[in-house]
């Protein structure tokens, strides 16, 4: 399974660590940038774009990554078909796939060590949607929305 990655600065060396470490645990890694640190960077070019890939690839993953995840998420969910997922803790990493389907985790890099934010990206890939009739329900009101939504 591919997963789509996309950072800004604040991210960037998360973003590093895991296109090194999705191979050890089966995924396909596809680093969408920056491909170099700099500090003056914005995030929603890369994060548009990371989640827009993730859309159109029906069955991939993606990872954005900032200082806090908050604007890297709601960059992510504006782009139709995604349904990021801030994960500040395992429960919200874990229940973001269990009963959101989410496709895009958003992990802030200044608000966990390196280590913490792995943990919690390895919780979301390795977890799989409950396909509970309610949490099915629920998406699909979204999703409606999404679709015809006026204005």
């Amino acid at each position: 399974m591919r997963v789509y990655l996309g950072s800004d600065h604040a991210g960037y060396e998360l973003k590093t660590v895991l296109v090194t470490r999705l191979p050890e645990w089966g995924y396909v890694p596809v680093d969408v940038g920056p491909h170099s640190y700099d500090g003056g960077d914005d995030y929603p070019p890369y994060i548009l774009d990371t989640a827009r890939r993730v859309a159109e690839d029906v069955g991939s993953l993606g990872v954005v990554i900032g200082g806090s995840g908050n604007g890297e998420a709601i960059a992510a969910n504006k782009v139709g078909g995604v349904r990021a997922a801030l994960a500040h803790n395992e429960d919200t990493a874990r229940l973001g796939r269990e009963h959101n389907d989410a496709n895009v985790i958003s992990v802030g890099a200044r608000m966990h060590s390196i280590e913490e934010a792995v943990h919690l990206v390895e919780i979301f890939l390795k977890t799989s949607f409950s396909e509970d009739p309610r949490h099915v329900r629920r998406i699909a009101m979204i999703a409606d929305y999404e679709l015809h939504r006026s204005g």
